[in-house]
């Protein structure tokens, strides 16, 4: 059985990655508009990504015999300054979540709950990979600035390595 702490933080983090498949589907939306698939499709997996990372802690607290509360989920903007904003509100997005999942790890850490800790570690891990996508994506990004045809290549490149 969690304690009362811990399950309120898991339960928080449901919503907050469920929040971050929600901002993930908007870059998506915002991106098809703008007429580049590949970023848009790339941000579409990372959407089902997100929903993935919150289902794993949902079943999770099920099986600690425990009950799920789902929040609402808060609104995400629908309109970028450019691609570029995309980017840097992708990788400041990130690193919240970071900062969150070590929040969690923490308190888990405080309460020793090793099977949440070790769950959390899990998500320790993958943040790392996270921000370093966004980051890298961002820099190359910025590499090319406006030039229609950098943008071209890039976006296709981007749409490939999330297939």
């Amino acid at each position: 059985m969690l304690k009362k702490t811990v399950l309120a933080a898991l339960n928080e983090q449901v919503n907050a990655e469920l929040h971050s498949a929600y901002v993930y589907l908007g870059m998506s939306a915002w991106c098809e508009g703008k007429n580049l698939p590949g970023f848009a499709g790339w941000m579409r997996k990372q959407f089902e990504e997100e929903q993935a990372h919150a289902l794993k802690i949902y079943d999770y607290v099920l099986d600690q015999g425990c009950e799920v509360v789902l929040k609402p989920i808060a609104g995400v903007p629908a309109a970028y300054k450019s691609l570029q904003d995309v980017w840097e509100k992708t990788l400041k997005h990130e690193q919240h979540v970071t900062a969150l999942i070590h929040k969690l790890y923490a308190l888990a850490q405080k309460e020793q709950d090793f099977a949440t800790q070790a769950l959390m570690q899990w998500y320790v891990t993958e943040q790392v990979e996270e921000e370093k996508h966004a980051s890298t994506i961002l820099e190359q990004v910025k590499m090319v600035g406006t030039n229609s045809s950098a943008v071209f290549f890039i976006d296709r490149h981007v749409g490939k390595g999330r297939e």
